[in-house]
């Protein structure tokens, strides 16, 4: 059933005063004010809220891969993470103090759009390290230039849950360096595949509006969370995007709309338990910055059991794409292994 008039004009409304109060907060605190990176450049894209915890491995690792521009949108914090921000080359941060909860998909379009129009488009969270076939001898510009020759313009990536042997609250002291380290387990025995289109990714709206490509592809969801805590996670997401005509970039947390979706799958290595993972659940609770209740799932789970771990017989220690592709967690493509193999000719 259609909407009435009525309702259209108060949706319009609606969108009229929810970009007027995101003007009226947006802060420009440091760097270039508008598009810096040059074409073919990758253009990274990170929502930021006292992250300085991550900070240094996030620059080594995404500067290794080959970004060389870093836009930050940053949503108050006061650990130091502005400052340490400003000691990079090649960065620009914005700042908005309005709720995360219901202008978080306002905060990445308006980077992306400001700073990445017509340009390649890696979306990150802080906790998250991105990866692919082919990232130490092709990098980013190789990845983008096949991308690019195949007319495609998203990478789909699944994200891999990252935890230690032991238990999660054994790293609660830990940098992000030495978690990342010591985090060598995964466990994708309990992820469960629906229809890329399917209703029950609860974003179908954006994601029929893009093109797959031949062999098609899936939304994963749960994983070892799913699996502990009971938690319906996406783990699917368009991490890198390219924001040219007719592309929507970002418009979800896990999605773009208006993209053609690559013939392989990209890994994110996700390390939401590193460091303090219960204080920073408990704290997001507090401040009402998340809708989906799973953080409250977790914390009550490992309040509960204070030696909760995510280790079981089904781990695998140190898996690699190559094992990722084998059991189904990826999609592969030959043409890119083919790619690939000429680069290094």
């Amino acid at each position: 059933m259609g909407r009435t008039f009525t309702q259209k004009l108060a949706s319009r409304a609606s969108r009229i005063a929810h970009r007027a109060r995101f003007r009226a907060s947006l802060g420009h605190l440091h760097g270039p004010a508008r598009r810096f990176a040059a074409p073919g450049q990758v253009v990274l894209i990170a929502l930021v809220r006292d992250g300085a915890y991550y900070l240094d491995v996030f620059f080594e690792h995404y500067r290794r891969l080959g970004v060389s521009a870093f836009v930050f949108f940053d949503n108050g914090s006061a650990d130091g993470t502005i400052e340490r921000i400003r000691q990079e080359p090649d960065t620009a941060l914005l700042q908005s103090p309005l709720p995360w909860l219901e202008f978080e998909n306002t905060f990445r379009t308006f980077a992306a759009d400001r700073y990445g129009r017509d340009r390649w488009c890696l979306f990150a969270d802080m906790d998250e390290l991105f990866d692919f076939e082919g990232s130490s001898s092709a990098g980013l510009a190789g990845l983008t230039r096949y991308l690019a020759r195949q007319g495609y313009t998203a990478l789909q990536a699944e994200m891999l849950e990252m935890f230690p042997k032991g238990p999660l609250a054994g790293a609660a002291g830990l940098s992000y360096a030495e978690s990342v380290q010591r985090f060598r387990f995964s466990d994708v025995s309990a992820v469960r595949a629906v229809p890329y289109t399917s209703e029950d990714t609860g974003f179908a709206y954006y994601l029929r509006q893009n093109s797959l490509p031949p062999g098609g592809a899936q939304m994963l969801f749960g994983g070892v969370r799913g699996k502990v805590f009971g938690e319906t996670c996406c783990l699917s997401k368009h991490p890198l995007v390219f924001n040219g005509p007719g592309v929507q970039a970002a418009v979800h947390p896990h999605a773009s709309a208006g993209v053609r979706v690559a013939d392989f799958e990209g890994l994110i290595r996700h390390y939401k338990f590193a460091g303090d993972c219960l204080a920073r659940d408990l704290q997001i609770q507090a401040e009402t910055v998340s809708q989906h209740g799973e953080d409250r799932q977790r914390s009550n789970a490992m309040q509960a059991q204070p030696e909760l771990s995510l280790w079981s017989a089904d781990a695998a220690e140190d898996a690699g794409i190559a094992e990722l592709q084998r059991q189904g967690f990826l999609r592969s493509s030959p043409a890119y292994r083919a790619f690939l193999a000429g680069e290094a000719a």
